[in-house]
């Protein structure tokens, strides 16, 4: 919004730049033309924030009409209203042109905010998602295939059921989307639980797990892979070095247009082996590069609880 206000205004004092004698007269110009741009770029800009999705799903050429006639109509109606409270009526000329420049703006911001938003992930931020994508797929699997492995010999009747849950997981591990990919999150907390179906054969009563799911978190974009290491951690260092076993509650939740991801787990009062730390910064880290600042990430010790908490953009 900042820059967009520059680059208006910044037109706005070169334009009567041209019809200005000097500085004094360049002043009140500049400031009445201020008057009416503000109201104006800031209803075309915030309109367009509530309308995004509904834009996103339409054909490029349509989103470029839709948002020149909306600049348009931005533009004039605080011309309308200035010219509500006038005495002599501008010629109507005028209430063209004032349209005109308002589609062009509109369609000038349009075309930047598209070329940012394909900007978003350029060779260098790709390349590095590569990566880390590639460095987390083989630790997943070998502690996957090292888990089902161990459920076959204590439960052969079940193998089956187990083994199904496995293929998916080796699916999804190995899934070949770009380093750019996404999952939605409902995707993560069905991958999720087959993962911990697998980790509670293994443990049965002294894993509890717990599932406090906000329905309309469900279609949030996150990296592929997000919640099963962070799960993976709290089955090892939480629930297996304790003899009671432990419990892990994850919970999601909209608010104020942010996904709120929560991951807990009880941690033992004798300390188990300390991490690398590894799944963690590598979370943070494709958190980072998919959503930029909008992204949040932070782990931590909480008394007997140890806490992942991840915010999203919805």
């Amino acid at each position: 919004m900042l820059r967009a206000l520059l680059f208006v205004h910044g037109v706005l004092a070169l334009g009567t730049g041209f019809v200005a004698a000097d500085l004094a007269a360049w002043w009140p110009l500049f400031a009445a033309g201020s008057a009416l741009a503000l109201p104006a770029l800031l209803l075309w800009l915030s309109t367009g924030c509530l309308v995004q999705r509904f834009l996103g799903r339409v054909a490029l050429p349509l989103q470029a009409v839709l948002g020149a006639v909306w600049g348009a109509v931005c533009a004039l109606l605080p011309w309308w209203g200035w010219q509500a409270v006038q005495v002599a009526p501008a010629p109507a000329l005028r209430s063209i042109a004032i349209a005109l420049l308002g589609a062009v703006m509109a369609s000038l911001l349009l075309q930047w905010l598209g070329q940012r938003a394909r900007l978003r992930v350029p060779a260098s931020t790709t390349a590095r998602l590569a990566e880390l994508q590639s460095r987390i797929r083989p630790h997943f699997l070998f502690n996957t295939l090292n888990t089902a492995i161990a459920l076959v010999r204590i439960d052969p009747a079940r193998a089956e059921g187990v083994l199904e849950d496995l293929s998916e997981l080796f699916r999804v591990a190995l899934a070949d989307g770009g380093a750019a990919a996404s999952a939605t999150l409902d995707d993560e907390v069905e991958l999720a639980r087959r993962y911990l179906a697998i980790e509670q054969l293994r443990f049965g009563a002294r894993l509890d797990v717990r599932w406090e799911l906000d329905a309309a978190a469900a279609q949030a974009r996150v990296p592929p892979l997000l919640l099963q290491p962070l799960l993976e951690n709290a089955v090892r260092h939480g629930v297996e070095p304790s003899a009671a076993g432990g419990q892990i509650r994850v919970r999601t939740r909209v608010r104020h247009g942010q996904v709120e991801i929560a991951v807990v787990n009880t941690v033992p009062a004798e300390a188990s082996t300390p991490g690398h730390g590894m799944a963690l910064r590598n979370v943070r880290e494709r958190l980072r590069l998919m959503h930029d600042v909008a992204a949040d990430f932070s782990a931590r010790r909480d008394g007997p609880l140890y806490r992942v908490d991840i915010v999203v953009p919805l």
